[in-house]
């Protein structure tokens, strides 16, 4: 730990250090594992999401094994000029990409969702803005969202914290989620397990779900 990151620490112990745990019922929700972030080249490539990524099939066997409900989520806009994309494809034209047809837009093949396995389509970066997520949770009986994938600085802290306020449980994993740099990366996955969730290892998470 750096000495920045250790001052940090320090300063929110005993006031943003809570744990909520793990609850009742678990779903596992995989966040735009899409070869945007994963293709050398891509101008949304990302090497902490590659890693996240190859760390994936060890969660996803242990989860359906568990017969813990897997959801996953993907990006796309309509062509030709991504209008459903609104404000956000203004700031981040990158995103552009993300269109039927363009392989950039294809779940990584670490991540492919089974046939029985739910695919919720976003166009922001919270998995429940905008979708049926939150019913689809509570449908199912969920009260936590064992949550993965990228980006850790967007839409896994959006996804984290809109989570909380729809009143789930929300575990991130730390070694399934990726950024382009360390420093957002480190830097929300502090605030999320400050402030809206706990920030739980791999190895914790297969516990859980082999014990539970």
């Amino acid at each position: 730990m750096t000495q920045h990151a250790q001052e940090a620490s320090d300063n929110y112990k005993g006031v943003w250090d809570g744990r909520i745990g793990f609850g009742k019922k678990a779903a596992l929700l995989v966040v735009d594992f899409m070869q945007g972030y994963t293709t050398p080249g891509s101008p949304l490539y990302a090497p902490g999401v590659v890693e996240a990524v190859a760390r994936m099939p060890r969660l996803l066997v242990a989860a359906r094994e568990a017969r813990v409900p897997v959801i996953h989520t993907n990006i796309l806009y309509q062509a030709p000029d991504q209008g459903d994309g609104g404000i956000w494809v203004k700031k981040a034209p990158v995103m552009r990409t993300m269109v039927p047809g363009n392989p950039y837009a294809t779940f990584c093949e670490e991540v492919i969702p089974s046939d029985d396995e739910l695919v919720i389509t976003k166009q922001y970066a919270s998995a429940f803005f905008g979708t049926s997520l939150a019913s689809t949770l509570v449908a199912m009986g969920v009260d936590t969202l064992i949550l993965t994938g990228c980006s850790t600085s967007g839409c896994i802290r959006a996804t984290a914290v809109d989570g909380l306020q729809h009143g789930f449980r929300v575990m991130v994993v730390r070694d399934c989620v990726g950024d382009r740099h360390p420093a957002p990366h480190e830097a929300n996955l502090f605030d999320i397990d400050s402030k809206y969730g706990d920030v739980v290892s791999l190895d914790e998470t297969l516990d859980h779900l082999r014990h539970d």
